[in-house]
C-alpha cells in the first residue's frame, strides 16, 4: 500500500469513529509524516471537541500547608501535592482544602496504594474517607508506576471518585509510544478518567538516548489523540511544558490545558496575566477558550 493510500485508509477509519487495526497503527508510525499526522489528529480532535479548548487555573496546596487566600488566588482547582506520613494526614489535608468551596483533587494512585500497603480493601476504605471529606478526584494515575491500572480505576469509580488525568513519569524513544499503546488498550469505566497527558513529566536520566525534541513532543501528542480513544481529553501542562509548546500541541490534537497559574508572581497588568495569556494562545491556535474547574465543568 502506498503512503497516500495508507493515509486515506487511516482517515476513513478515523472519520467513521473506528479503532485503528494493528496494521493501520504500523502505517501510522512508519509511513505518516508529522504534517499529515497533525492533520489527522486535528480532524479527530475537532470531531470530538469542536473548536473548544478547555483550561484550568490550579493552586497547588502542600499536604501539610494551609489554604490561604493568597495561595488560592483565582484557582478553579485546588490540587494537594506531596506524600503525607499517614492516611489521617491525607484525609485531613482534603478536609481543610475543601472548606474553600473549590473542587479539590489530590494524590497519585500509586501513593494511595502504598499508603494502603497494596491491600485493595484498605485502598477502597481510604477512597471512601477521602470522598466523604470532599475530594473531587484523584490527581493522577502514573502509567509507569501503577500496577493493574484497569482494576484500580474500577475501584476508584466504584467509590464514587474519578481520576483527573493519566500521566507518564519518565520515558524516551519507543517507550513513549509503548505507553500510548498500553493506555489505548485499557478497558475503562465511562468518565472514570478525564484526561490523558501523554508528554512525560520528568527528563530521562537513566538512558543514554538523546533527549526528546519539540518534534518528538508534538508527534507524541498527535499519536495520543489518534490511538487513545478511551479517554476523552488529551492534555498538555502549561506550567510544566510552557505556553509555546501548549499552543502548538493544540494544533496536533490536544484539547485541554492543565496547570495555568492561579496567582501571577508579578503584577504585569490585566493584559499580561496568565488568564489572558492562555486565552490569547488558544485563540492564536484558532480555538475557543473555555475555562473549567477541577471537575472538568465549564465555568463562566
Amino acid at each position: 500500500m502506498s503512503n497516500e493510500a495508507a493515509l486515506d485508509d487511516l482517515r476513513a477509519t478515523l472519520t467513521e469513529g473506528g479503532r485503528l487495526s494493528d496494521e493501520q497503527v504500523r502505517n501510522l508510525m512508519l509511513k505518516t509524516d508529522l504534517l499529515s499526522l497533525g492533520m489527522l489528529a486535528d480532524d479527530v480532535r475537532r470531531s470530538r471537541h469542536g473548536e473548544t479548548t478547555t483550561f484550568v487555573r490550579v493552586a497547588e496546596v502542600p499536604v501539610k500547608g494551609a489554604v490561604s487566600t493568597e495561595l488560592r488566588g483565582q484557582a478553579m482547582e485546588l490540587r494537594i501535592i506531596g506524600v503525607p506520613d499517614s492516611p489521617e494526614v491525607m484525609v485531613s489535608a482534603v478536609r481543610l482544602a475543601a472548606e474553600a468551596g473549590i473542587p479539590v483533587t489530590g494524590y497519585a494512585v500509586h501513593d494511595l496504594l502504598e499508603m494502603s500497603n497494596g491491600d485493595m480493601a484498605l485502598f477502597r476504605h481510604l477512597l471512601d474517607e477521602l470522598l466523604e471529606v470532599g475530594l473531587a478526584a484523584i490527581s493522577e494515575l502514573v502509567v509507569d508506576r501503577t500496577p493493574e491500572p484497569e482494576s484500580v480505576v474500577s475501584t476508584v469509580v466504584d467509590a464514587g471518585l474519578a481520576i483527573s488525568r493519566v500521566t507518564i513519569h519518565e520515558a524516551s524513544g519507543d517507550k513513549r509510544i509503548g505507553f500510548l499503546k498500553a493506555v489505548a488498550g485499557w478497558t475503562l469505566p465511562d468518565r472514570g478518567v478525564w484526561a490523558f497527558a501523554p508528554l512525560p513529566r520528568a527528563a530521562v536520566v537513566s538512558e543514554p538516548e538523546a533527549p526528546p525534541t519539540g518534534y518528538d513532543d508534538v508527534r507524541q501528542v498527535a499519536l495520543a489523540r489518534l490511538l487513545v480513544d478511551n479517554i476523552g481529553s488529551i492534555q498538555v501542562d502549561w506550567a510544566l511544558h510552557g505556553p509555546k509548546l501548549a499552543q502548538v500541541a493544540l494544533t496536533f490534537g490536544a484539547d485541554d490545558i492543565d496547570a495555568v497559574p492561579a496567582v501571577d508572581a508579578v503584577d504585569l497588568g490585566p493584559r499580561r496575566t496568565s488568564l489572558e495569556e492562555v486565552r490569547q494562545n488558544i485563540r492564536a491556535a484558532s480555538f475557543v477558550p473555555v475555562e473549567r474547574n477541577g471537575c472538568f465543568e465549564s465555568v463562566m
